[in-house]
């Protein structure tokens, strides 16, 4: 098996295990990843995921070996979008890296050491959180090669640390270090060598904490809102009010009671 799975209370693992490679992602290890992101979107008991590479590294890549040998008008037309396509869970579609096309209800953390680079920087981009150790790096190392950014590179990059930072990055492909990543936002924390899962972890515990489907409507409001206008976007923010009554009418309860007071949430 090239992907791991494994569950601990409410937080996915997905591991990417080609160490041999650095964790490049051939057609195989696509299709698991993606299988493995959507059965954690769909299990009721699961809330966060964290995905992760074995070996030192995140990933390097789309496996270039694979692509120089067996990629076919087959493997092409199977990853070409239709107009149906939406991104949703209930109208699944496979990037080249797996699950790049999928827009998740519940958030994924990258833990990154190593190379998160070409491919690799898509499937970290496309997480919601980015751990990064601190010899870790990122970098459209694709653009040597010739090969696109075709697993949302060119959408995400430029949303994250906007766009004169994401053409410099494109153009360049240039090794962005941690420390480089965390001021441009691309990194939402560094961490020590050695300590990027276990701190991924951490937070997606601190996640799964938190009532779910109100986190869930915020982080579903935030994605939306890159298509819509203004009045549109605050139209679809009030929908999340639905999540007050079943979650946030039963949390202001708990404050008045006294909890969370002095900014001490350590009981709830």
């Amino acid at each position: 098996m090239t992907v791991r799975v494994e569950r601990d209370g409410a937080v996915t693992v997905v591991t990417i295990d080609r160490p041999a490679a650095r964790n490049a992602v051939d057609p195989a290890t696509a299709q698991a990843l993606f299988e493995a992101f959507v059965a954690f979107d769909r299990d009721d008991d699961q809330g966060v995921a964290v995905l992760t590479g074995t070996g030192g590294a995140f990933c390097s890549g789309f496996d270039l070996k694979a692509a120089a040998h067996s990629l076919d008008e087959r493997w092409f037309a199977e990853h070409a979008l239709d107009p149906a396509f939406d991104g949703r869970d209930d109208h699944p579609r496979k990037g080249p890296m797996g699950p790049t096309r999928l827009t998740l209800s519940k958030p994924v953390i990258a833990a990154i050491a190593g190379p998160a680079v070409a491919g690799g920087m898509e499937l970290a981009l496309w997480c919601d959180l980015r751990v990064m150790e601190r010899s870790a790096y990122m970098g459209v190392y694709c653009r040597r090669w010739g090969v696109p950014l075709i697993d949302g590179g060119t959408v995400r990059l430029p949303r994250i640390v906007g766009h004169g930072r994401a053409m410099d990055l494109i153009l360049t492909g240039r090794k962005v270090e941690a420390d480089e990543c965390l001021a441009i936002g691309l990194a939402s924390r560094v961490v020590d060598d050695g300590e990027a899962l276990s701190a991924a972890h951490e937070l997606a515990q601190d996640l799964a904490r938190f009532p779910q489907a109100c986190m869930r409507a915020d982080r579903a409001s935030a994605l939306a809102q890159w298509s819509l206008g203004e009045p549109a976007a605050l139209k679809s923010e009030w929908r999340s009010a639905a999540t007050f009554r079943s979650e946030g009418a039963a949390g202001a309860a708990r404050f008045a009671s006294g909890k969370g007071r002095g900014g001490d949430f350590g009981d709830l």
